[in-house]
């Protein structure tokens, strides 16, 4: 199944379950499994492949608007739009099975994936996740997530345990639940505990920040890291702001650290693209121009050796 689908119906089961609606939400699911499947004009729709995915989502909430709960709404609307067209039918099954196992008790261990469908297995959760939170918390979130997957990044002890995928889970969301419970939002720790079991254990650092960036992209926003030998002054950031802002097309929101080892300037990040404007960045990309010889077929020597530059006197 979808990974992001798979991440975004654990959301959907685990809101359910602490609001006691996982009895109602199977049932609904169920119906409408049945409706796709003997409905031929609505089945017809929701396969048809010139149908873009948003336009697919918008029948499916349409239809079920008033009809079934919130989250059944939710989850057929994210089903529909999560996968190619003749797949809905399944997805929706998949969903109605899922939500029967719960009802039984029957827990759901996460399956191994590589490690793009683990990121997009977590990125699934995050957004039903993103859905529930006001936005002007997601600003909160955001931070929250940014500054534990700096100091997992840099506390070697920490990251060691947390990646070691011998270590019981329940010990590694103990251990997560010692140093923040109390310190993040409630929508944090969620996103936190789903890096844990969702995601590829060996890429828990990766994965914090790629949900840094899904925040991000849910206020409207890219983050750009940003790598700085110095402290950068309000008006520097504004004008760095200005200018990534333009290079990515969207606004950029900036995540500054402290780097003195690049000994003047930054090294920026935007998605996939790096600008290194750094002066070890540029000391290093000289060297790569060089060769041992290179002196020598420029015609120069060492002076105290009675060469000179080729061409002179």
């Amino acid at each position: 199944m979808n990974p992001s689908l798979q991440g975004y119906a654990a959301a959907v089961l685990e809101e359910a379950i602490a609001q006691g609606e996982l009895p109602r939400l199977a049932s609904e699911l169920a119906a409408v499994d049945n409706l796709i499947g003997t409905n031929v004009v609505l089945r017809s729709a929701l396969t048809d492949t010139a149908v873009d995915a948003a336009a697919r989502r918008a029948v499916v909430l349409d239809l079920l608007e008033g009809k079934v709960s919130a989250g059944t709404r939710r989850a057929v609307g994210f089903a529909a739009a999560s996968v190619v067209a003749p797949e809905v039918p399944g997805a929706v099954s998949w969903l109605a099975h899922r939500a029967h196992q719960g009802t039984e008790g029957m827990e759901f261990p996460e399956p191994l994936l590589g490690h793009l469908d683990s990121r997009n297995r977590v990125g699934g959760y995050a957004t039903a996740v993103f859905e529930e939170v006001p936005t002007a918390v997601l600003e909160e979130v955001e931070d929250e997530l940014f500054r534990f997957g700096r100091i997992v990044e840099t506390t070697p002890t920490l990251r060691t345990v947390l990646a070691d995928r011998d270590e019981p889970l329940a010990v590694r969301e103990g251990i997560v639940d010692q140093l923040v419970a109390t310190k993040v939002s409630a929508a944090t720790l969620r996103l936190l505990h789903a890096v844990l079991r969702a995601g590829r254990t060996r890429d828990v650092v990766g994965t914090i920040f790629y949900l840094v960036d899904k925040t991000a992209e849910a206020r409207g926003w890219r983050v750009a890291r940003v790598r700085a030998a110095r402290e950068v002054d309000e008006s520097g950031r504004q004008r760095l702001a200005e200018s990534l802002t333009r290079l990515a097309g969207t606004p950029v929101e900036l995540q500054v650290t402290l780097e003195p080892s690049l000994l003047a300037g930054v090294v920026v990040r935007v998605g996939d693209l790096q600008v290194d404007a750094s002066a070890r960045g540029r000391l290093e990309e000289l060297r790569e121009h060089m060769s041992p010889g290179m002196w020598h077929e420029s015609g120069y020597t060492h002076p105290e050796r009675g060469t000179t530059q080729e061409g002179a006197e």
